[in-house]
């Protein structure tokens, strides 16, 4: 079993191109399905192994969110042995995982984000390069593992455009914006001064050795720079990446648009991602519908 899940955890790395948190999430739930199943030898499970491992889960304590993604992490292994030709069937998925409710992210507004983005500025390398982050976080509402896999020719500055590289190796051109590119014009000499090379394959957000930054360095610049500007609400860079779609909604862009530039393959995930208020939902029903701001006729009493 555990040369499977090496095998599988390495598919995932190199074939679906998933974030070294994932792969080490992915790693520890398989770990604790095999130890479960007490057999290291066997791949072979039925549906009492399945229903065994969530009934444990459960009497653990363990919240549903926590059950739901170890229920996925062993159904997507088994999908893989079964695409391996390993196992005939994948009994996972004929057991449910918890039903969790969904909560979507937090976001800001747009004068807490404007705020956070026209902080006082520095000159230092540190300070500059964070700038760049958070401008291309809210311009183009990239992921933040997206982020952290920019290469340098990757960004096109005349284009005002990006190549990112998503989820499962998948690619889609993202708008960058003025204020961004100024910001990254500002960053790049810096860039070059620590790489001293024009190699499109460079990482393009590095640190002051030439390394490419990681997920949890850039959680670290938001958190640090939302703290600084004293906005207290839990902010991340996906934070960035919601406040970028429900801006763009809330000013009317079109909700396939958003999903262009978000990179859902489905429009149900983009419709889950965004959200509006009421007063949003009145204001479009009161431009939208035909009659909506027509006053109705007087109504006559009938005379008897």
């Amino acid at each position: 079993m555990k040369g499977h899940i090496d095998s599988f955890l390495k598919f995932l790395k190199v074939e679906r191109n998933f974030s070294a948190h994932t792969l080490r999430a992915y790693g520890k739930d398989l770990d604790v399905f095999n130890e479960f199943l007490g057999k290291p030898s066997d791949v072979v499970i039925d549906i009492y192994d399945v229903r065994g491992f969530i009934a444990e889960q459960v009497k653990a304590g363990l919240t549903k969110k926590t059950i739901a993604r170890r229920h996925s992490a062993v159904n997507s292994f088994y999908n893989y042995l079964k695409t391996e030709g390993l196992i005939d069937i994948n009994v996972v998925r004929l057991i449910s995982a918890p039903k969790v409710p969904e909560k979507l992210p937090s976001f800001l507004t747009i004068d807490e984000m404007r705020l956070l983005l026209e902080k006082e500025e520095g000159t230092n390398f540190k300070t500059i390069r964070a700038n760049a982050i958070l401008e291309l976080l809210y311009a183009s509402g990239l992921r933040v593992g997206e982020l952290v896999r920019l290469n340098r020719g990757d960004v096109h500055l005349t284009q005002e455009t990006a190549l990112v590289h998503g989820k499962g190796k998948k690619e889609r051109i993202v708008i960058i914006g003025s204020k961004a590119i100024e910001a990254i014009k500002q960053y790049i000499p810096h860039w070059f001064f620590i790489m001293k090379t024009e190699a499109g394959e460079s990482p393009f957000f590095i640190n002051e050795h030439g390394k490419r930054l990681t997920d949890r360095t850039i959680h670290r610049i938001v958190l640090k720079y939302a703290k600084l500007v004293e906005i207290h609400s839990n902010v991340s860079p996906h934070t960035f990446r919601h406040s970028f779609a429900t801006h763009l909604l809330g000013n009317g862009a079109d909700l396939r648009f958003i999903q262009e530039l978000l990179g859902h393959a489905s429009l149900s995930t983009t419709q889950k991602y965004t959200h509006l208020n009421i007063s949003d939902l009145i204001n479009v029903y009161e431009k939208s519908h035909p009659l909506s701001n027509e006053q109705p006729n007087a109504v006559q009493e009938d005379k008897i």
